[in-house]
């Protein structure tokens, strides 16, 4: 009986505006990570969910479900993608629901049903936008101005100040630190911004403060950590993003 990593497979296809799953195989110890990493991966993507089909999945331990309320977890400050399960079996819906996974992670007999439900869900609005810059110090001032002209155009107008800031360090660090070219994400979800500058490099972002000034020289990702909501440095497929989240309570 297959019980390696390897009999787990994924398959992943777009339906509209949404990343759909089917996975296969069996879910146990040893596939555990790889699909949950799957998962995380296609929502680092920002589709606007990710369905996940395991009418395939063979579960032998009902424990092995929480897989995707892990995945969901990792997601859930940034990029904040739901994860919903597709399930055609009454008996197995049930199940699942009886392991607690449901309370993060919905579950619907079709897909059809559970984008019926994402429609009834996006009564608040979610807007987006994704700009791929050059790899110069002129993109430090286009990056500002971008998010200047969107906030404004989204009636977040109070939220410029601090989201300029934030989108300058992260920009500032790609062009310092890397040979990428920044692409800035920005996006609004009812009350909060969230700002994220994607780059090709692995390095994780961290705090760095300068060894010889010490605490009179200030990283820029201490000034983000300082007024944001939550920020961090997420691996992505090709590199890593860099994100911060910021509300009403941030602005400056």
């Amino acid at each position: 009986m297959a019980s390696h990593a390897s009999a787990l497979t994924v398959s992943e296809r777009t339906a509209g505006t949404v990343c759909l799953l089917a996975v296969e195989g069996v879910l146990d110890s040893t596939s555990y990570l790889k699909l949950r990493d799957a998962v995380i991966k296609a929502a680092l993507d920002e589709p606007r969910a990710v369905l996940v089909d395991v009418d395939a999945l063979n579960v032998p331990a009902s424990s092995a479900w929480s897989v995707f309320t892990s995945a969901r977890w990792h997601v859930s400050t940034w990029p904040d993608v739901p994860i919903v399960l597709i399930c055609s079996q009454p008996r197995r819906r049930a199940a699942i629901a009886h392991t607690g996974v449901t309370r993060y992670v919905p579950v619907h007999a079709s897909v059809e049903a559970a984008l019926n439900a994402l429609a009834a869900q996006a009564l608040i609005a979610r807007r987006r936008v994704r700009v791929e810059l050059p790899a110069t110090l002129a993109s430090l001032r286009t990056a500002r101005d971008l998010v200047a002209e969107h906030l404004t155009a989204w009636s977040q107008d109070d939220l410029i100040s601090v989201a300029t800031v934030i989108v300058n360090v992260f920009v500032e660090n790609v062009l310092q630190h890397t040979d990428s070219a920044p692409v800035v994400v920005l996006e609004s979800v009812g009350e909060t911004v969230s700002i994220s500058v994607r780059d090709h490099s692995g390095t994780p972002a961290a705090r760095h403060e300068d060894p010889v000034r010490g605490i009179e020289r200030v990283s820029g990702l201490a000034i983000v950590a300082a007024v944001s909501r939550a920020w961090g440095s997420t691996p992505t497929p090709s590199g890593k993003a860099v994100w911060a989240v910021v509300g009403p309570e941030n602005r400056l």
